[in-house]
């Protein structure tokens, strides 16, 4: 159980490679089995390292199981998140970040920004060799989200305000919480109260009757719909939009850049990736734009997709606690225990997945057997709801970047569980523009 109180905390969340396990893990799964019991966060805890037992615990969110995160991360991400909210303000929020989905995906505006967006970014880069490309790809996934909800446009300052606090946000979740000045877990509340000041600042601007003549002049966004649901308080509807923030920026960002990553590592993969995106382009009319019906022509690119998270992991687990006493199979689970089910085991189990560390795109033309053996975006009620419309922004940047570059990693260059998947050099890329 490790040392009094802090027990294996530390080595539990020790940086290691996404594409793997990490040593802890191996260590502990070899000596004790898939299930074992540690002292983690500061109480008895079970760590699960087994498919079945990881979607009982799931699928049980609410019965048998509730969300649990450390109160460090209550601080950081507020009393209204969806990550920490239970039961029916559970279900309140989830059903209004839906709608922002299902609104969003069918809009021409997204796939317009998505796409514009892409180009124009891609184009910045005509007279690079080396690129950033975790950056780029962040500050990518962030125009498209501030641009559907609160129409930040790429032009506008705000853009790379709201981009540096995130990334002090997102730095507070691995910090150790101690709550002097200068610590990451100081500046990530920081953070958060200025983009709740930005956000809450917005909210009260459209509601001045000034604002209802210039709403005449843009397009409606997502905050507008939030602001005319009457069910959700001012807190409510600032936490909406940082998590759908959240969700869309940072985890549709790591995914791209795990997607690039990987396919540099296969050539014959990513010739295979290019191919599939030229032969779109050769039905396309000059200067003609993609659609809904190109993405659902996009297959071995969702496959890709699929496989990135698979093989990169970008959530290694989540916190959760038992409500109840439970016997699942052989093992007990006492109340009041820690839960953590381990995604990461159950991507890369040699038992459920053939060749499980090598990035094969293919084993998913059979996406239902393999969504049966995969929990990338969780599962039961907290499934997570943008997937979707997370690899959609993702597969327009890919047709493009795969039809205007080459590309290759440093040889030492590799995906970070840090828990949040960081690259140890930035995704550093070296680039050529094709012919």
């Amino acid at each position: 159980m490790g040392w009094p109180f802090i027990g294996e905390t530390i080595s539990f969340f020790k940086p290691h490679r996404s594409d793997s396990i990490g040593t802890f893990l191996q260590q502990h799964v070899s000596r004790y089995g898939k299930v074992f019991k540690s002292n983690i966060c500061g109480g008895k805890a079970i760590v699960s390292c087994e498919q079945e037992l990881n979607m009982f615990i799931l699928q049980n969110e609410g019965k048998l199981f509730t969300s649990d995160y450390p109160k460090a991360m209550h601080d950081i991400l507020g009393e209204y998140s969806l990550l920490l909210v239970t039961g029916e303000v559970h279900r309140k929020l989830k059903n209004v970040i839906i709608s922002f989905i299902n609104l969003t995906k069918s809009k021409p505006e997204f796939l317009l920004c998505a796409e514009n967006l892409s180009i124009s970014m891609l184009a910045s880069w005509k007279n690079c060799r080396e690129i950033e490309f975790h950056n780029e790809a962040k500050m990518f996934t962030l125009s498209v989200m501030v641009n559907q909800l609160l129409s930040i446009k790429p032009e506008d300052p705000a853009r790379r305000y709201v981009l540096q606090d995130f990334l002090s946000y997102m730095k507070g979740f691995i910090s150790l919480p101690v709550p002097l000045p200068g610590t990451a877990y100081t500046d990530a509340i920081k953070a958060r109260k200025r983009l709740s000041a930005r956000v809450m600042e917005m909210i009260k601007s459209r509601e001045n009757k000034e604002e209802e003549m210039n709403k005449a002049l843009r397009e409606e966004d997502f905050l507008d719909v939030i602001m005319s649901n009457e069910d959700l308080n001012y807190k409510e509807k600032v936490s909406i939009v940082l998590d759908i923030l959240l969700g869309g920026f940072e985890t549709s960002a790591t995914l791209l850049s795990l997607v690039v990553y990987f396919l540099a590592k296969s050539p014959s993969l990513l010739q295979k990736l290019k191919e599939e995106h030229e032969a779109i382009r050769a039905k396309k009319g000059d200067g003609e734009l993609l659609n809904w019906e190109d993405y659902q022509k996009m297959e071995f690119t969702q496959c890709a997709m699929s496989e990135a998270l698979r093989c990169g992991n970008i959530v290694k687990t989540v916190h959760r606690k038992a409500t109840h006493d439970i016997k699942f199979k052989e093992y007990v689970i006492p109340k009041g225990w820690k839960v953590f089910p381990i995604f990461t085991a159950v991507h890369l189990d040699p038992s459920l997945h053939e060749n499980p560390f090598e990035f094969n795109p293919m084993r998913w033309t059979d996406k239902a057997k393999m969504n049966r053996k995969t929990t990338a975006f969780g599962g039961g009620v907290r499934v997570c709801p943008g997937g979707e419309l997370g690899k959609l922004q993702i597969a327009f940047f890919l047709h493009h970047l795969v039809l205007s570059y080459r590309w290759q990693t440093k040889s030492d260059e590799m995906p970070i569980a840090h828990p949040y998947v960081e690259f140890k050099r930035g995704m550093l890329l070296e680039i050529d523009p094709t012919s």
